[in-house]
């Protein structure tokens, strides 16, 4: 569809049943949705002098960054599920990281207009689009951020869309020891196929480590879960179990599946995973206001893209165990109508 949208809606609260306000919305194919939020994607405008701390929905490099992210990054669940992606007023990275300096996270650039579009997006997706099927709930950086908010409110409010959560997938911000213990309700992953859990990790180079570095997504006592051997402790997984990352190719700069050497292993101090893979070449401007923001060996950008297959193979694996668990009938090949 065109990213276009009509000028009724820019500047306005999006109108989710009108379909450009939606990034993608999937012919129903699958048995399970994914409900995805991008990430920030209003990064080097949001520095210009004058400009809003808030994209609209017109905002060019917002647009375009979310379509980017789909096929980077939210095309890992499109195998298995239909992807359902609203577009919505996200805050910008220089907002952002002011919220950051003054309280600690990047949490309160969030609230108010980013959070308030995503639970309409959510709420008509559920009325209108979702027919009772299990979901999957995902993001990655700000739209992780707000996956996590929308755990603790929206889902706890309606237990009856939250029984049918296969999985969250916040992938690219902190999920804390404290957020958890206030939340009884949520439960992190424990290993590669339980499901109704949260799977999140932030991924750095060695250098962030050694240098105790600051990261903009990375809070004390945060967890990992490893992308590759699914485990929470400080096991090794070397490059060998990495099904294919998703990288540019150096003559077409289109993406395709690589071997880059991404291996992982969670540091329990620091809550992150570390990995030797070097990330995506980027241009100075860019380089360094990525290493202000996620720190000078930050692997952010390459949450998804190190552990693209991993990521899509552990989806169809979690799915595959929730209709085992919660609907018996589909082992007997027969489906409910």
């Amino acid at each position: 569809m065109s990213n276009n949208l009509s000028s009724e809606t820019v500047g306005v609260a999006p109108d989710y049943s009108k379909k450009e306000c939606w990034c993608k919305l999937p012919e129903i194919s699958k048995d399970v949705d994914t409900f995805y939020i991008y990430a920030t994607e209003y990064i080097m405008g949001s520095f210009a002098e004058g400009a809003p701390d808030f994209a609209s929905l017109d905002n060019t490099e917002m647009l375009q960054g979310a379509e980017a992210e789909y096929n980077l990054h939210a095309s890992a669940y499109v195998d298995s599920t239909n992807l359902f992606m609203p577009y919505y007023r996200q805050s910008g990275l220089k907002y952002a990281g002011e919220m950051a300096r003054k309280t600690g996270t990047a949490d309160a650039a969030f609230e108010g207009m980013p959070i308030n579009d995503i639970t309409a997006a959510l709420d008509y997706y559920f009325e209108n689009y979702n027919g009772g099927r299990p979901f999957i709930i995902a993001g990655h950086s700000q739209g992780s951020a707000m996956v996590l908010v929308l755990l603790r409110t929206y889902f706890k409010d309606h237990p009856e869309y939250y029984s049918r959560m296969v999985a969250a997938y916040p992938i690219g911000y902190s999920v804390t020891d404290e957020y958890l213990a206030a939340n009884p309700h949520l439960k992190f992953a424990t290993g590669e196929t339980d499901t109704g859990v949260i799977i999140a990790w932030n991924t750095e180079g060695p250098k962030n480590l050694e240098t105790n570095a600051h990261n903009l997504v990375v809070l004390p006592n945060t967890r990992s879960i490893n992308p590759l051997n699914w485990k929470l402790d400080e096991t090794y997984a070397p490059a060998s179990m990495n099904l294919g990352s998703l990288m540019a190719n150096e003559e077409t700069g289109e993406p395709e599946i690589k071997d880059v050497g991404a291996d992982a292993q969670i540091n329990l101090a620091r809550g992150v995973v570390i990995t030797n893979a070097k990330g995506e070449p980027m241009d100075e401007e860019t380089a360094n206001a990525a290493a202000e923001f996620f720190g000078p060996d930050g692997r952010h950008n390459e949450d998804y893209l190190f552990f693209y297959n991993n990521i899509k193979d552990n989806v169809a694996k979690r799915v595959a165990a929730f209709m085992r668990e919660k609907n018996p009938i589909w082992n007997t090949g027969c489906r409910k109508m």
